[in-house]
């Protein structure tokens, strides 16, 4: 398969072809791919098959430069979100694909801007109407119900990649990767996430509530095929905030407590009230949202909010945000490697976390298991590190 192009436009002479010939993971459906469309999409395919099959339910993820910006299982949509994506408050999201991927791509909507959808079930109608709307790349799933593939390929001027993948597709044990005229092997990590690896309370809550086990296996999931080190907060099967590709892990758990805390100020009612003048789009809506909740405008962003607005802003105290900011409970915290210090646990806590689960066997192990007793968070050693590079 000859690409558009390599992780650059100035890398020619890109082209893709499968380990063992004729056996291809996914097949082109419309557009012409580009070498980082392929790492997206491939990426985002196994983690949306790995949750599903762990959780029974349907699973989309919003993929961004080989990294997850959200993911979620199908559920509930707020009447806010719904109406936000164009879908009728009152009646809601019908498809439960369609429910997961908004709520995938509202975790983090400034992040999902031009994202690759990759959607663990058959793209149905109305999801099709709703990925025709939203600035977005490309699609991958293992089958498009009649006629969505021809209104998908419409989008972006019939630039719009559908991809779908083969669910029968098993990759080979071995993988490789060539790196400056090195050519390293491994093992394929092919050990299945189940509710087995959440047998291992440490301290806490035993045994788990179900919402909380369905949460950090999500959770697991998302950190196993984002860039390491990587953690991630989740509740109500969603993830709030995801910190990938940190050199230092405690820094990739401030980032995702910050997407956490913006994904909540978000739903305050004087963000939700503010009224945007008819030509704003939704996006941009979106990323005015986002900034107000972050709470750390330019001057110049000031101006450039009011000016798209179409009734004065809403009121936002700094009393008012900390104390909406500690009402956010009930989360859930994964870590694809150990914590190697308490540091991330306190972190955590500030964001309303009650569950962590992390592989365990650090030297301050004790130290962490210690914070996490201080704080009330239940802590689960998987005994599984899940780095990916």
């Amino acid at each position: 398969m000859e690409l558009r192009y390599g992780l650059n436009p100035q890398q020619g002479g890109a082209h893709a072809e499968p380990v063992i010939p004729g056996e291809w993971p996914l097949r082109v459906l419309n557009g012409a791919p580009s070498y980082l469309n392929l790492l997206d999409a491939l990426s985002g395919w196994r983690l949306v098959r790995e949750a599903a099959e762990a959780l029974g339910r349907p699973v989309a993820a919003s993929f961004k430069h080989v990294s997850p910006a959200g993911a979620a299982l199908a559920g509930p949509v707020d009447g806010p979100t719904a109406q936000f994506y164009g879908f009728d408050p009152a009646q809601g999201i019908a498809s439960p694909l369609a429910s997961a991927y908004v709520r995938a791509r509202d975790a983090d909507p400034r992040s999902s801007h031009g994202d690759f959808a990759a959607l663990s079930h058959p793209v149905d109608a109305e999801l099709a109407e709703l990925l025709a709307r939203v600035v977005c790349d490309g699609v991958i799933a293992p089958g498009y119900e009649p006629g969505t593939v021809g209104a998908l390929s419409a989008k972006k001027r019939g630039r719009f990649l559908v991809l779908v993948a083969d669910p029968a597709y098993v990759p080979p044990r071995l993988e490789e990767r060539e790196l400056y005229g090195l050519r390293l092997t491994q093992a394929r990590d092919e050990v299945p996430l189940t509710a087995d690896l959440l047998g291992d309370v440490v301290c806490g809550q035993e045994p788990l509530p179900p919402s909380a086990a369905e949460d950090l296996l999500l959770g697991l999931a998302v950190v196993r095929h984002a860039r390491s080190t990587a953690v991630c907060y989740v509740r109500g099967g969603v993830t709030l905030g995801i910190g990938a590709g940190q050199p230092s892990r405690v820094d990739g758990t401030r980032l995702a407590g910050a997407k956490a805390a913006t994904w909540w100020l978000r739903r305050h009612p004087a963000l939700q009230a503010m009224e945007f003048a008819p030509e704003v789009r939704r996006q941009e809506r979106a990323d005015w949202q986002v900034r107000r909740a972050e709470g750390d405008l330019t001057p110049d962003e000031h101006l450039r909010l009011a000016a798209s607005l179409a009734a004065p802003m809403p009121e936002l105290p700094d009393e008012e945000r900390r104390a909406w900011s500690a009402l956010l409970s009930g989360v859930s915290f994964a870590s694809d490697g150990a914590l190697l210090f308490r540091d991330n646990v306190d972190h955590a806590a500030r964001h309303g976390v009650r569950w962590i689960a992390e592989p365990g066997a650090s030297l301050r192990s004790g130290d962490v298991a210690a914070a996490c007793a201080e704080h009330g968070i239940t802590l689960i050693r998987t005994g599984l590190r899940l780095f990916q590079h």
